[in-house]
């Protein structure tokens, strides 16, 4: 008995770091788990919580690998937009073609359109909004896209075919009021529309020289124009002597 003991004992000894190294791998397993869980909680919670640009650009460099990381890259996207970041937002979009999240691959396309007119790429733009709208024609920003593209045809310097666009858009909409509404105010922000002349900023800057020039001079001449004036002027009769 005591040598079967005895055996049992040496056996296990012979055993335990096998035991060992499965109860590592087994706790290390439970623990990569715990830690993906607890970082998915947390890239969660700021997707909910981050607004500022500041807070968005922290949360990507954080979280811009996991799986909530296309949504940040979009909510960072839109804050750059709206603050006038338009390459930085274009960079965004650019670089989630084809990684799009899940529920917004139609927003990706649209926002990159939208940024290259916003750049003043009016071209290109049109061509982004056209190629969306006519492979996506089902979609939610379908109407999007060919009021982006009726209008970067303005800005590209043909209002009329412009307006011969909205006017096609307007009979396709048929009796949806919202769409209609939203085609008749592009409509009339294309009729508007005046394509104003690119300047440098070295232009601007010596207009505002010559300007400030031209009013100094007008002062000028006004002062000494007042002054001519009052040495024109009778002098007044000396006073009667009592």
């Amino acid at each position: 008995m005591n040598e079967e003991l005895e055996q049992l004992i040496q056996e296990l000894k012979a055993a335990a770091p096998w035991f060992l190294a499965a109860a590592i791998a087994v706790g290390g397993y439970y623990g990569v788990r715990k830690y993906l869980a607890d970082r998915r909680a947390a890239a969660s919670e700021v997707v909910a919580t981050a607004y500022t640009t500041d807070e968005l650009e922290d949360a990507v460099a954080k979280f811009g690998g996991d799986r909530v990381g296309g949504l940040l890259k979009l909510r960072l996207a839109k804050s750059y937009f709206d603050a006038g970041n338009f390459d930085g937002a274009l960079e965004i979009y650019s670089a989630l073609e084809g990684k799009e999240p899940d529920g917004f691959a139609d927003v990706v396309p649209v926002g990159k359109a939208q940024c290259l007119e916003a750049l003043g790429r009016f071209a290109e733009a049109a061509e982004a909004f056209d190629a969306f709208a006519s492979a996506n024609g089902g979609s939610f920003l379908a109407l999007t896209a060919k009021l982006g593209a009726a209008r970067c045809v303005a800005q590209g310097g043909d209002r009329a075919k412009a307006l011969e666009r909205l006017a096609a858009l307007e009979g396709e909409v048929g009796g949806d009021d919202l769409a209609k509404s939203r085609v008749e105010t592009t409509a009339d922000l294309v009729k508007r529309y005046e394509k104003r002349e690119a300047r440098s900023l070295f232009d601007a800057a010596d207009a505002a020289q010559k300007q400030l020039e031209a009013d100094g001079a007008a002062a000028k001449a006004g002062e000494k124009k007042a002054e001519e004036k009052a040495g024109a002027a009778p002098a007044a009769a000396p006073e009667k002597a009592e």
